[in-house]
């Protein structure tokens, strides 16, 4: 780090990085998003500043309103005293790569205030709609000393479950008529879900649609939004609020799950399909055993 500034700036820099100083902020997250030479020494100062901020995330189908209601709920948060950053997943952009920022424009009420930091991040292809670097972002945005970080996901249907991984709380928002087709999606992002949101609750079906997963999705707390008129929003973060943190968000605990799927991922992709469709082929044969077989994939790597 000394080489790029020298070390006194870059004791200055992190120094008003932790006392949430936003070009500071906003610098460091360019840092760990693009993973550049400065990124080592800003993980360094916050390692120990982690932990604080509560997890808020957002997913759901797209237009079911979620940056509408994200942006309401940031608003609910402001009224209540709460400081708040916000990560907006957004679709990449297919010139530059970089976030298409449609979350950002509809949250552009909240831009002069100075307990709001929103920042976009791309996609870039990710599975699962939060960016490989979302955790550093969100590790940021905590040791500058947020009382809440939301993060809202592409959402792109029932693969967009990764947030799970990382939220204290997990609010999955649909719109009405979202309900008919609730057996097919239940196994996947449904079953994430601390609180499910019927948005757009003044349209035809909402009362139908929260019905529906009311039943079919027992003890999960079901509220309806109007999330323009704000409508529904305090009962959401009273919701929210009453969600204890969850132990498997812990900065800790998610860096090595997050580091074993990286492992598997990468580990996967050195084994040639054939070879393990041979291998699995002898286990299902029983000529040799599942430990057995591990052992032969471990020594392939």
């Amino acid at each position: 780090m000394g080489r790029i500034m020298g070390d006194q700036a870059a004791t200055d820099w992190l120094t008003r990085l932790l006392a949430g100083e936003r070009t500071a902020i906003a610098r460091a997250i360019t840092a760990v998003e693009n993973e550049t030479a400065e990124a080592p020494a800003v993980l360094s100062a916050i390692a120990d500043r982690l932990g604080r901020a509560r997890i808020i995330g957002f997913t759901g189908s797209p237009g079911a309103g979620k940056s509408t209601l994200v942006g309401a709920y940031v608003s609910e948060l402001r009224r209540r005293c709460h400081t708040v950053g916000v990560v907006a997943v957004d679709p990449s952009s297919p010139f530059s790569g970089g976030a298409v920022l449609g979350d950002r424009v509809r949250m552009t009420s909240h831009a002069g205030d100075t307990g709001v930091f929103i920042r976009s991040l791309a996609s870039r292809g990710h599975l699962g709609g939060l960016s490989r670097t979302a955790a550093r972002v969100i590790d940021v945005l905590d040791a500058a000393g947020f009382d809440q970080v939301v993060v809202e996901t592409v959402g792109a249907g029932q693969n967009e479950i990764e947030v799970a991984e990382i939220a204290d709380c997990r609010v999955v928002v649909c719109a009405p008529g979202f309900g008919d087709d609730i057996q097919a999606i239940k196994a996947g992002i449904l079953e994430i879900a601390d609180i499910l949101v019927v948005n757009k609750a003044d349209l035809p079906l909402a009362e139908r649609t929260a019905r529906q997963f009311a039943a079919l999705t027992p003890g999960v707390p079901v509220i309806r939004t109007q999330a323009i008129a704000g409508k529904g929003v305090a009962e959401l973060a009273d919701a929210i609020a009453s969600r204890p943190r969850r132990p498997a968000t812990d900065p800790l605990n998610r860096t090595r799950r997050l580091l074993l799927d990286l492992a598997v991922a990468r580990f996967r992709s050195r084994i040639d399909d054939a070879g393990l469709d041979a291998l699995a082929k002898q286990v299902l044969r029983g000529e040799t055993d599942f430990e057995s077989a591990a052992d032969i994939l471990g020594a392939k790597r």
